[in-house]
């Protein structure tokens, strides 16, 4: 087996619309390694024509599938890579130079969020769209926490300073996509608040009164109103993110569970 110095990590349910797409930008790694949770499409069969390294299984938790992707790869560097992500050459020749050269464990890399065909730069929260990810580090310096729904991280050794060429996320067809992306995720957390049992320790007043600060972060402070009706409905939608998870956790309890 030869060395591997840099893995490429993809975790894919069912997206064998795009991970012809994702695979052939990563064809730079020594290795690329694809996690395939649940899938009962052809994304095998896509996978297959790039690589033989294949774990297929069935997590319900996010976190634990991640986790079980980065055990899997045999690289001392590892890109993690979601498959409605692009790697552009510029990118791809950034990390080679990094991982060669550095004495750094983990790098952000920034990200390029698309809705269609339009780059939206502005008004991101975590909760929607982040515009940075810890995406390159060495294996063993990151873990991801237990949450269905943007699983908390923790990262150990020394931070790297930010990567300049982004990665292309095709985070939404349109905006009829970005509100069922935001009700999904919404649905996860509110699994989350009631498994954990935090879901009655949410006052709905205090809620409300978020809304206001978290579009204001959005709209004004993180400027999504350069981005017109994008960045007003991407605002909307970050602000209401907590308020739906709570509700859909108290109100629709008997779907999510009980903590």
């Amino acid at each position: 087996m030869r060395d591997v110095k840099i893995s490429a990590l993809v975790v894919a349910h069912n997206e064998e619309a795009i991970l012809d797409d994702c695979l052939l930008c990563l064809t730079f790694a020594d290795e690329i390694a694809v996690v395939l949770d649940k899938c009962t499409d052809g994304s095998k069969e896509i996978v297959s024509n790039y690589t033989d390294r294949i774990l297929e299984g069935e997590w319900d938790i996010e976190g634990d599938r991640r986790n079980q992707g980065i055990q899997f790869c045999r690289g001392e560097w590892i890109l993690e890579v979601d498959a409605d992500e692009l790697i552009t050459p510029e990118l791809a020749a950034e990390v080679k130079r990094m991982v060669m050269k550095s004495t750094y464990d983990i790098f952000d890399v920034p990200v390029d969020n698309y809705v269609g065909e339009q780059l939206v730069r502005y008004g991101w929260m975590a909760a929607m769209g982040p515009d940075i990810k810890p995406m390159l580090f060495r294996k063993g310096t990151k873990t991801w926490g237990c949450q269905r729904a943007h699983p908390h991280l923790t990262v150990s050794g020394r931070k790297g300073p930010r990567l300049t060429n982004p990665i292309v996320h095709r985070m939404a067809k349109n905006l009829s996509d970005l509100i069922r992306r935001f009700d999904r995720d919404t649905t996860f957390r509110a699994l989350d608040l009631r498994n954990s049992g935090e879901a009655e320790h949410f006052s709905l007043a205090t809620l409300v009164r978020k809304m206001g600060s978290r579009f204001w972060k959005c709209f004004i402070m993180r400027k999504g109103y350069k981005e017109g009706g994008y960045g007003f409905v991407i605002s909307i939608l970050s602000a209401m993110y907590p308020l739906v998870s709570h509700l859909k956790a108290t109100l629709d309890a008997s779907h999510y569970g009980t903590p």
